[in-house]
């Protein structure tokens, strides 16, 4: 049995974060509404959040980290202290940063650090620096596989320890979003519209299409087939063996900004790899498996990075997700029947049928996936569809709350629903 490597996932919302401990992590990380990478993100954290964090993630024994990753102003320094302080008042078990003020703060009130990528740590020279601070560090995104196992061996080698007095664990991203700059250090978006990325307000102009146009005669050109500044999202599950092999003790799923159900599903697949490489059980059929299944969720494609030596990124050939599905907002809950595992909905949009796959997804309940195998509608007991106005029920086989959101999973490529 290999040593065992936690796997921290993403979490937006509480519906993200109880869709990250369904699929398995080992630990999960998140914002508050300032001072993070994802403080534009239409899900954030507010700072009142942190005891009920606290307290799901020790009911799931996972480890909750706060991301405190931006750089920091002079008048941002009451605010990042607050939070600090009420990180270790209400028993999260980390933050992540990377500014040095963050993490000097940190570290004198005894609250556990990690050194964020934004620090773009790329040799062991940094990594020694930042062990007088620090016991796990997510290294830059750009290093190749050999560099990681040598960076690997060399904290072992040289016993580089952390404040904890455990040798140094590494971090590395496996799978998500990647940014054209260097480890997300871009500056595009503060050039056209005074929104810093390195504040976490970026406005992405790298997921656009562009013209080029000849300044000497106006001649204009318009880049077609690729988003040339856009790259592909990171894909690791395919290679996981070697990135493991690298000595490594973290993987990191990129995507504070996704959907819960995306959370859920790259989470389990991660999870499932992990435990295969654990048991050298790893197969190209259980490769297939989880390659289809990461294609159902959002994704702008699929590439590996910069682990396996590549000098430049493959590029999107179009905007947004290429994920397989889509899901349909078409309902909420109204009632759960727990004797027989039933749920009520209200459908409020569209239509639902009998062999529909559905999605339920609500703060505690996070995410279920099912297929309706029969349907009951209004008084008019069984029915093969509900329509726009119906209230309606069918097995759920797990419990779920008023208001949670259901959804019908459809093609992709499918035109609006009925």
């Amino acid at each position: 049995m290999q040593q065992k490597v936690e796997l921290l996932a993403p979490a937006g919302s509480f519906e993200c974060m109880v869709a990250a401990i369904q699929g398995g992590a080992d630990a999960v990380y998140f914002g508050v509404e300032q001072l993070n990478m994802r403080a534009r993100a239409t899900m954030n954290f507010v700072i009142e959040d942190l005891p009920a964090i606290a307290h799901l993630c020790k009911l799931h024994n996972v480890r909750a980290y706060l991301t405190l990753n931006t750089i920091i102003y002079d008048h941002d320094i009451t605010i990042m202290k607050h939070i600090i302080n009420e990180v270790k008042r209400t028993g999260i078990d980390a933050i992540i940063a990377a500014d040095q003020a963050v993490i000097s703060y940190a570290f004198k009130q005894g609250v556990e650090v990690h050194i964020s990528t934004q620090a773009n740590i790329t040799n062991v020279e940094t990594i020694e620096f930042y062990s007088h601070f620090a016991d796990v560090m997510v290294l830059s995104r750009e290093l190749s596989l050999n560099q990681i196992k040598q960076i690997c061996k060399t904290i072992e080698k040289q016993q580089i320890t952390g404040p904890s007095g455990k040798l140094v664990e590494v971090e590395v991203f496996a799978h998500g979003a990647l940014c054209m700059a260097v480890s997300g250090k871009c500056h595009l978006s503060l050039h056209t519209q005074n929104a810093s990325a390195n504040r976490g307000v970026c406005v992405q102009n790298c997921r656009r299409k562009y013209k080029v146009i000849d300044l000497e005669d106006g001649h204009e050109l318009e880049v077609d087939n690729e988003y040339i500044m856009s790259a592909k999202d990171l894909c690791t599950i395919n290679f996981i063996d070697q990135l493991l092999n690298t000595g490594i003790k973290v993987l990191k799923i990129e995507g504070r900004g996704k959907a819960a159900d995306y959370v859920k599903t790259v989470t389990r697949c991660y999870r499932e790899a992990v435990e295969c490489y654990l048991s050298y059980t790893y197969t190209p059929e259980k490769i297939s498996d989880w390659m289809e299944r990461l294609h159902q969720v959002y994704n702008r494609g699929f590439w590996s990075g910069y682990y396996l030596g590549r000098e430049i990124g493959e590029w999107a050939d179009a905007p947004g997700s290429q994920a397989l599905t889509r899901k349909i907002y078409i309902g909420k809950a109204t009632n759960y029947y727990a004797r027989s595992g039933i749920g009520e909905f209200l459908i409020e949009a569209y239509s639902v049928k009998v062999g529909q796959q559905v999605m339920i997804v609500g703060p505690t309940t996070g995410v279920i996936e099912t297929t309706i195998n029969s349907l009951h509608v209004n008084e008019d007991g069984a029915r093969e569809s509900a329509e726009k106005g119906d209230y309606c029920s069918f097995v759920t086989g797990t419990q779920v709350r008023n208001s949670d959101k259901l959804y019908k999973i459809v093609p992709a490529k499918e035109e609006q629903p009925a």
